[in-house]
């Protein structure tokens, strides 16, 4: 598959048995993205062809590949959360599947319950979490008979007890005949439950293995050409001065689907790494947007320094030295449709002499996005690329890139190596 400035997919042959749990490995940008929506019939290929069940076929679409069996999961969920478990899965499936409501709520629970998933069809999306939102998009491929399951870096938000349910459930589908393309960066996961795996570089195979036969480090070299160390000690930093103050903050939120925040104080030095753990759902996002100024509180209840800016906006806040990397890459952390030289601005505009006096210094922006593509190794064409054209991981290197350049003195991420390559993450 070609696309202007890049082959995404050069002569790539996969294979997938009939009951094997099979991995797609490969750094950000290596291509299983595009093979992945080859295979679901989202993207049609320039060339070669695709054999399901050992007979030609040419999938018109995500429907039609539905309709052979074929089911996925993207990495991103495709739920409305105002709606029930099962109204979600009654619009996404046909019509003459769904029968009765009532007949699909037992047909939902009967299936949820055969593999592991238990799920109550009454139960709005909001009140659910990551794992059990999970759950939905699994049960309703499962309904409509699926054969090839295809999963997005289905663990990347989940707690552990949630990895080891999935795990137990594509097990038995497994046991079943039921084919699984586990797409991860996860090694140790992969070497867990996948008993074969294809590796793409550059949208080039590089080889196929047993991982449960394959060291963590030979897949590794595989994915990214060279020796990259998996584990590197990090000299841990002891901190200077507190620079974040968070004291007695609570925020009771508008939104009926956020979670309410309730006395939290914490401190963060200069020079200190801190993490904040919990399962998804559970008030980090919505501590993380009153630390950034998307959400405001009493002024008191931040300081940066000894500076109160709890009333400040996310503007104010930046030019304090906040920089903050979001969760959703598209939408939040940069605009879709716009080139990587303006959604470096978006940020950035601030800093140096990118603008002046309200003009956009064009030389300098340009040059200001090809050293963060430069320094973070980001893999696109130029600079003049839509941001909606890099692949996950590239386009977080990217946000990333865009926030350390501006030499914040506090950098907010969240879940800043979702998706991310290992390589890249180390």
């Amino acid at each position: 598959k070609r696309y202007p400035g890049t082959v995404a997919n050069n002569k790539v042959s996969l294979n997938v048995e009939k009951g094997e749990i099979h991995a797609l490995l490969g750094e950000n940008g290596a291509g299983k993205s595009t093979l992945m929506k080859i295979i679901y019939g989202v993207v049609k290929p320039d060339e070669g062809e695709m054999l399901w069940e050992g007979k030609p076929v040419s999938v018109k679409g995500a429907s039609h590949a539905r309709e052979l069996g074929i089911g996925m999961v993207f990495q991103h969920f495709s739920l409305f959360e105002t709606l029930t478990v099962a109204e979600n899965i009654a619009l996404s499936i046909p019509k003459d599947q769904v029968g009765s409501m009532d007949g699909l709520k037992q047909r939902i629970s009967e299936v949820s319950e055969r593999y592991g998933m238990k799920l109550d069809p009454d139960r709005y999306v909001h009140t659910l979490s990551i794992g059990e939102q999970q759950r939905v998009e699994i049960v309703r491929c499962l309904l409509q008979d699926v054969k090839l399951l295809i999963l997005d870096e289905p663990t990347s938000v989940l707690t552990p007890q949630e990895v080891e349910t999935l795990f137990k459930t594509l097990q038995t589908l497994s046991a079943e005949g039921c084919s699984i393309l586990f797409i991860s960066h996860k090694l140790d996961e992969v070497r867990a439950i996948c008993t074969g795996a294809t590796i793409l570089r550059g949208g080039v195979v590089t080889g196929d293995c047993n991982p449960q036969e394959t060291t963590t480090d030979e897949i590794a070299r595989l994915m990214v050409g060279d020796d990259t160390p998996l584990n590197q000690d990090y000299q841990k930093a002891v901190g200077g001065d507190v620079f974040l103050q968070v004291t007695n903050l609570s925020h009771q939120s508008d939104d009926p689907f956020s979670t309410s925040l309730k006395n939290i104080t914490m401190d963060v030095r200069k020079g200190e790494i801190l993490g904040i753990a919990g399962v998804a759902g559970n008030g980090q996002e919505e501590l993380l947007d009153m630390i950034g100024g998307e959400e405001l509180g009493e002024a008191s209840v931040i300081k940066f320094e000894d500076l109160t800016v709890g009333k400040l906006g996310p503007a104010e806040r930046r030019a304090l030295g906040l920089g903050f990397v979001p969760e959703e890459r598209l939408g939040r952390g940069a605009v879709p449709d716009m080139s990587l030289e303006d959604n470096g601005l978006l940020t950035a505009y601030q800093t140096g002499d990118l603008v002046n006096k309200g003009w956009i210094n064009r030389s300098k922006v340009k040059e200001f996005a090809n050293t963060i593509i430069s320094n973070f190794k980001v893999k696109t064409p130029d600079a003049q690329a839509q941001a909606k054209s890099l692949s996950g991981g590239n386009l977080q290197k990217y946000i990333i890139g865009r926030e350390i350049l501006q030499n914040p003195k506090l950098l907010v991420c969240s879940h800043p190596t979702w998706g991310v390559d290992i390589g890249a993450a180390i």
